[in-house]
């Protein structure tokens, strides 16, 4: 394929995903006043704006980066086209999880609809809830599929400068709070001096590693989600905890491994792809430090609490 075609398919893209987010921020106020007649605007344009939204990124990107691998091949025999296609199909099923529950919402508005002829605030108002609640459920699906064609670069070095750590850990709460909300869990975050100052390493990667951590505990936690960012003279390190039901001590040998969930030990269906953890811990190597895991499972033994808590451990200064 020529350099033309791809720079097509970029912008082509990134215009397609430009679109969309046009479209889903203009869902809320197209609707405005609610009433029967005009929720057939607001589903088309939430769902259409969504749907370009994704498809334009991953095509901008890939087209991007495959302008520049179209030539290489991969040392397990597989092209970077293959590559790709697997990790479609391994995303396809967690695309489509937050999407069956949006289009359940707007089933029940039909339904609704259907039987009196009018549609309430309160129909609407969840239908847009959980279309805001699932946005950071597409973000992360979106930057796990960069990352993981990222990852196949073994000569890829991480982008050191000055990070704001706090900040980026903010961030990452404010995103999952309205999610942790919904699901009746209190998300709370602190850190350790309250003035925590700037490091040097790679802001995208911490980032990207604090969201899936933070993901993965919004699915297990019973009630509480905790975050602590702490340092010493040398590192620095983020803890998630979630006092979830806790992990077996057999599995914890597979928690990093790629493609592995507590679904697939219990034979029953797998309610994501397996790879945050995954990816977590592999960002955080690349990155000279490391992601471990300790846990106390649920058990008769009323004096133990159950939890799960992941700790992040890098270096203050990743220029060496």
């Amino acid at each position: 394929m020529s350099a033309r075609i791809f720079s097509t398919l970029k912008y082509a893209g990134l215009s397609l995903a430009v679109l969309g987010l046009g479209l889903i921020s203009l869902s809320p106020f197209i609707g405005e006043p609610v009433t029967p007649d005009l929720l057939w605007w607001i589903e088309p344009v939430a769902y259409v704006g969504a749907g370009l939204f994704i498809f334009g990124a991953v095509v901008g990107y890939l087209s991007v980066k495959f302008n520049r691998n179209s030539q290489a091949g991969r040392p397990d025999g597989r092209t970077w086209s293959q590559v790709t296609q697997d990790y479609f199909d391994t995303f396809a099923h967690d695309m489509g999880r937050p999407l069956r529950r949006i289009l359940g919402k707007q089933r029940e508005a039909r339904a609704l609809l259907n039987e009196t002829g009018e549609v309430t605030q309160r129909m609407v108002t969840e239908l847009l809830d959980e279309i805001e609640n699932q946005a950071p459920n597409f973000r992360l699906m979106i930057e796990n599929v960069r990352v993981l064609v990222d990852l196949e670069d073994q000569s890829a070095s991480p982008a050191i400068e000055p990070v704001d750590i706090a900040a980026i850990v903010r961030n990452v709460s404010d995103r999952y709070s309205p999610i942790a909300r919904e699901r009746g869990i209190d998300l709370i975050w602190w850190c350790e001096p309250s003035e925590f100052g700037l490091v040097y390493g790679d802001g995208s990667a911490l980032d990207h590693v604090v969201t899936n951590l933070v993901d993965n505990a919004t699915k297990f936690a019973a009630h509480q989600i905790e975050i602590q960012l702490t340092r010493d003279d040398a590192s620095y390190s983020v803890r998630v905890s979630d006092d979830g039901s806790g992990i077996a001590d057999s599995y914890l040998a597979h928690v990093f491994d790629r493609g592995w969930t507590p679904e697939l030990s219990a034979r029953s269906e797998k309610q994501s792809s397996g790879l945050g953890l995954f990816i977590a811990s592999t960002l955080a190597e690349r990155c000279g430090g490391d992601l471990i895991v300790d846990t106390n499972q649920l058990s008769d033994d009323k004096t133990k609490n159950p939890y799960t808590r992941f700790t992040l451990s890098l270096p203050l200064d990743n220029r060496s």
